[in-house]
């Protein structure tokens, strides 16, 4: 049975029940007891949408470790596609991360924000912090104002001190810390995390202490370097050794930190022999693709992840050619990678591991 509230979203079965705050992110998962964690859910708590991959970079350059090796010439999802793909969606639905490169490249953008969130689904979204300071439909708003105003969480991409963390102070400043009728709860840092990108890590770690800019910033995110994209020049981080110096080093400062899923295994076997290891584990979680999770591309096409987009052998399932969501969900192409995904679950560290691509530290 699903409840809904201006706050709560609620889920109730005998399996699988869930409880999300719309205001502030908070989300708990359980299955018949509280103990119990369901391997997979009945239909997707959260999608990833690709509504845009016109990108130009933050710098008038595109970005060489691009995995989607996206350029100035790329696509939009247009209002009337995006609205048919979510009208499809179970109710249980309880956010959406958007994917778009430039903020100016898809003129529906803030329409497409403002139905989720009539829906009663939180729109979050990843920027590359440009163009927050333009004003889009020839009016007195910024895209930071749009953002604040409709977004639950933005996150911003390291893609340099300067643009990243002015960025952060800009949205953070129009949050509901600042003004309490903001709908924006979070402002998050995505950095990438690679041999290339390590000692940046480090640093930013220093810099969240320290720079008066990300006072208010909600936490840093690591993601995994997936050797995918004709650009992507960069080297995956191997080393199990560097990577949890890093986890310790953030830790032991009281850092906020988070991961992408690809990284559970690897941040489990770095804290398990810290002495609050319990509890951190059980805030990690290993890949939910097709478990908890789905990706829809721009063009309206389902894949496990974004990271499965034109991998050999994994076919993406037509949206708008399903009647609704949970067909999809229950497709061929959908239990053959879950069925695969749920054959990987280690022992040591109960994280499954990517099916897709080598992500182990050695």
């Amino acid at each position: 049975m699903l409840t809904v509230t201006n706050k709560i979203k609620t889920y109730r079965s005998e399996g699988y029940n869930y409880y999300f705050n719309k205001e502030t992110g908070n989300f708990a998962r359980w299955g018949k007891t509280l103990e119990d964690d369901p391997e997979v859910a009945p239909f997707p708590e959260i999608a990833d949408i690709e509504i845009s991959t016109v990108c130009s970079g933050p710098h008038g350059t595109p970005c060489t470790w691009c995995y989607k090796s996206n350029t100035k010439l790329g696509h939009n999802m247009s209002l009337d596609t995006f609205e048919k793909i979510l009208e499809r969606f179970h109710p249980g639905l309880t956010q959406i991360a958007f994917g778009i490169g430039d903020l100016n490249a898809n003129p529906e953008l803030i329409d497409i924000l403002e139905l989720t969130r009539h829906h009663g689904i939180i729109p979050n979204i990843t920027v590359n912090g440009a163009q927050l300071d333009q004003h889009f439909d020839g009016t007195d708003s910024t895209f930071a104002d749009m953002l604040a105003n409709t977004c639950g969480a933005v996150a911003v991409s390291n893609y340099g001190k300067d643009i990243c963390y002015s960025a952060v102070q800009k949205l953070t400043s129009l949050s509901q810390k600042h003004n309490p009728e903001a709908t924006l709860a979070q402002v998050n840092i995505h950095q990438l995390l690679s041999e290339n990108t390590y000692e940046k890590c480090l640093s930013l770690i220093d810099n969240m202490q320290t720079d008066e800019r990300l006072k208010d910033l909600n936490a840093t995110v690591f993601l995994l370097l997936k050797p995918k994209g004709k650009r992507n020049c960069l080297k995956q981080l191997r080393d199990s050794k560097k990577y949890k110096r890093l986890i310790d080093k953030a830790l032991d400062n009281k850092v906020r930190i988070g991961f992408d899923s690809c990284g559970a295994p690897s941040f489990v076997n770095a804290i398990k022999d810290r002495e609050e290891a319990e509890q951190l584990i059980t805030l990690a979680e290993s890949c939910e693709s097709t478990r908890m999770s789905i990706y829809i591309d721009a063009e309206g096409r389902a894949w496990p992840c974004s990271f499965c987009e034109n991998q050999y052998r994994i076919t993406p399932v037509d949206v708008l050619a399903h009647p609704n969501i949970l067909s999809v969900w229950d497709s061929s192409q959908f239990k053959q990678f879950r069925k695969k995904l749920l054959s990987t679950k280690q022992e040591s560290t109960g994280c499954y591991e990517c099916p897709v691509f080598d992500l182990r530290m050695e």
